[in-house]
Formats: structure tokens, C-alpha cells, sequence
């Protein structure tokens, strides 16, 4: 079923945690049940959740600005403000990125090359998902400010 050119889930409750839960999920299935091959020693263990602890800092910090500006951090809502502050002027999308920084920290946890393609698909899930159809609301609510900080700040990094 496809509603404004995205492709609805009757019934799936779609938002980015869900998906990066379920991209942990794969990542743990394949890891465990299909590893294909073993690339990473113990010692990428601690990289692997370094990362994700590096994600997991990097949405909180993100999620405190949505909440100093008072506006909604749920996808699919019409923003009340347009935050340019704090990580928001490195990256126009830093909860999203730590979300991928938290499933390639998992992968790397696991060390199984199987699981090496889910980081690329889960970021295209989230672009196209959620990132267009946010940037476009952006526009939609603030015009040219919106505009110019799209333009000079990148997507992801």
C-alpha cells in the first residue's frame, strides 16, 4: 500500500527505533545463525560498543535541544521550531545518526561479516522514511531559514 509515495505497513508502528530494533535483531540472528565469516577478534568488541555508547550520548544530545526548543521529536509531526543549535550544526540529522552508530557499533560487537550491509540499509530506510519527508516539512514551515540550513549542513556528516 503506498500513501504520498512511501510505501505504508498497515499495523507497524513506524518510527526509527522500531526499525533500529529490528536491525539489531537481524544483526544478532545473523551473527549467530548465519555468520558467513568471523572478521572481527574480541578486541573489536570494545570498538563495537564504544561506537554505540558514542550513539547512544550522541541522541541524548540531540533529544535535549528538542526539548529546550519545545517541539516535537516524533517523525511524521510538523515541527514548531527549526533547531540549528548544539549537534544540529554539524549534522541536520544526529538522533539518526546515532541510531546507525548504535547498529554499526552492534555489527562490529558481533564481529560476522552477515551483518555488514544492515547499517547501509538502515540508513536508507531512515532517508527515505523519515529524513525527505522531514527535510520537506522543514521547508514547508520555514521556508527560506529552512532552506539555507539545509543547504549548508550536511545530512549525515
Amino acid at each position: 500500500m503506498r500513501e504520498g509515495g512511501a510505501f505504508v505497513l498497515k499495523g507497524f508502528p513506524d518510527l526509527p527505533p522500531v526499525w533500529l530494533v529490528l536491525g539489531l535483531g537481524l544483526a544478532w540472528v545473523l551473527a549467530g545463525w548465519m555468520p558467513l565469516v568471523r572478521l572481527f577478534g574480541p578486541l573489536w568488541q570494545g570498538l563495537g560498543l564504544v561506537l554505540a555508547l558514542a550513539g547512544v550520548a550522541l541522541i541524548l544530545w540531540a533529544a535535549l535541544w528538542f526539548r529546550r526548543k519545545r517541539t516535537t521529536i516524533e517523525p511524521h509531526h510538523d515541527p514548531h521550531a527549526l533547531i540549528v543549535e548544539g549537534p544540529y550544526r554539524f549534522s541536520r540529522n544526529p538522533i539518526y545518526l546515532g541510531m546507525l552508530a548504535i547498529l554499526s557499533g552492534a555489527v562490529i560487537w558481533h564481529g560476522a561479516l552477515s551483518g555488514a550491509a544492515l547499517p547501509v540499509a538502515f540508513a536508507a530506510i531512515l532517508e527515505r522514511r523519515f529524513i525527505l519527508p522531514e527535510e520537506a516539512a522543514l521547508r514547508r514551515a520555514f521556508g527560506a531559514e529552512a532552506a539555507r540550513y539545509l543547504e549548508n549542513t550536511r545530512r549525515w556528516l
